[in-house]
């Protein structure tokens, strides 16, 4: 995945986790998460026909369904901020 660098990660690490290190930060995930969607979106409106693709988009779109879903039950705030940053559920 050479449109996600290390770089890339980091910054979304330290901008929803709260330091680079925080990896598992159910934030920092969901962050990589969308950008992942976003971007194989784009490649899935230019290639109608890669079902292949298509699968692991859904597969990453149920992950971050059940992340969210997890942290509304646990951090209604967090989700709630998390939501207006990333720009999910207009």
């Amino acid at each position: 995945m050479s449109y996600l660098t290390s770089e890339s990660k980091t910054k979304y690490f330290s901008d929803f986790g709260g330091n680079a290190k925080n990896t598992g930060s159910i934030e920092a995930q969901v962050a990589i998460l969308t950008e992942k969607i976003n971007h194989i979106s784009q490649h899935l409106s230019a290639n109608k026909k890669d079902f292949s693709t298509q699968r692991g988009l859904m597969q990453m779109v149920g992950k971050r369904k059940s992340l969210l879903a997890y942290m509304g039950k646990h951090d209604i705030n967090g989700y709630r901020a998390l939501i207006e940053k990333l720009g999910l559920r207009k």
